[in-house]
């Protein structure tokens, strides 16, 4: 007989978006945690994903390191709306830019980072996701490319339009933020494939241990887009089975995946049930990013979640079968044609994706295990 699901549902919400009224509609749409990013993207703007043109996504040179004490009061301010913070996404590229590009503050980033992972666990926040990559999210495009041409986004489809994809990353800039000011004529950033595994896998050594200590599990996102190079540097996570050798990094819980179903399925190779299959049978998913695509690198847009080349039902079958209790969050969601237009993509995707999970013991049988899974 099979458990009952202990899936749970969570929205993302921007710093600006961590409010009273944004709660309340997380509430109301049926999710039950938040997942914050406290790094403020796109300050005093829209914050809708984008390729971080024209300055990129923003200035983050005067973040200082979260305190203990605005941790703790971000997990009380989300459980007196009624919900659970899931997770922290994101460090800002001002506490680790040079633990990314090796620089001369690193000794001392890492020493900064320990006491953010120890001060998260202490105020009760248990996963923070983060992604390891210099160039970040680059190169896309936006246009009506979602059903009933809803606005959404796009990587190669109208290359004339977008980012140069080997446009050097600006000195002072890393993750598409500037930490700093610039300085001419100063070098580009780059990385070779083993240089960007070499700095992840120091960073994973050093901080894991804090992180069981803390108990936060540390959460990798896969690249997006995942290219094999962008803006001079190696990618990390571009095929599935990288996942599998950052896990092997530090074998722990706390070295774990915020698995993007998205990204998977851009990379090429592999099937993507299989791999969702493997990943929840790990006990190493922090949390998932439950959003679809059509097509694979290097063309690809991003769909409702109802209309990609995903089986989300699927998914959550296969998440159903191998005892995921974890937290799934809606990501980048296209823009519906209304006022509202941010808040009604999200409820459209936390609708269908409650519908899942509260139905997924009615969902029959999963058609994707795999001859040797099936064996067991």
């Amino acid at each position: 007989m099979k458990q009952e699901t202990k899936m749970k549902i969570g929205l993302g919400l921007y710093r600006e978006q961590l409010t009273p009224d944004n709660y309340r509609f997380a509430l109301q749409a049926g999710a039950t945690h938040i997942v914050a990013h406290l790094t403020n993207y796109f300050a005093g703007k829209d914050p809708k994903i984008d390729s971080g043109t024209d300055g990129g996504w923003g200035d983050c040179s005067k973040d200082r390191l979260w305190t203990y004490e605005e941790l703790s009061s971000l997990v009380r301010d989300v459980r007196a709306a009624g919900l659970e913070l899931a997770a922290i996404e994101n460090f800002s590229p001002r506490f680790w830019h040079d633990i990314l590009l090796d620089g001369p503050a690193r000794a001392t980033q890492i020493e900064a980072l320990k006491q953010l992972i120890r001060d998260a666990g202490r105020a009760g926040v248990p996963c923070i996701g983060y992604n390891f990559s210099l160039a970040g999210v680059y190169g896309w495009t936006r246009g009506p490319y979602a059903r009933g041409n809803a606005e959404s986004v796009g990587f190669g489809v109208d290359p004339a339009a977008a980012p140069d994809p080997n446009a050097p990353i600006p000195d002072g800039m890393v993750w598409n933020m500037r930490y700093r000011n610039g300085v001419e004529g100063a070098r580009p950033a780059s990385a070779s494939n083993a240089e960007i595994w070499d700095r992840l896998a120091r960073f994973l050594r050093e901080l894991v241990p804090v992180a069981e200590e803390a108990g936060v599990v540390l959460a990798a996102h896969p690249d997006d887009p995942p290219a094999e190079e962008l803006r001079g540097t190696a990618r990390l996570v571009n095929r599935p089975e990288k996942y599998d050798r950052l896990m092997a990094l530090v074998d722990s819980p706390c070295n774990g995946l915020e698995l993007c179903l998205g990204s998977l399925q851009e990379m090429p190779g592999g099937d993507i049930y299989d791999h969702v299959r493997r990943f929840a049978r790990s006990g190493r998913i922090g949390y998932i990013h439950f959003r679809n695509v059509r097509g694979k690198m290097p063309r690809y847009v991003e769909t409702f979640v109802d209309e990609g080349d995903i089986d989300m039902a699927e998914i959550v079958r296969i998440l159903r079968d191998e005892n995921y209790q974890g937290v799934m969050i809606p990501d980048h969601t296209p823009a519906m044609a209304c006022s509202a237009s941010w808040h009604a993509g999200k409820a459209f995707a936390l609708g269908y994706m409650r519908a899942l999970v509260q139905n997924a013991d009615a969902l029959g049988s999963s058609r994707s295990v795999t001859h040797d899974m099936a064996a067991e």
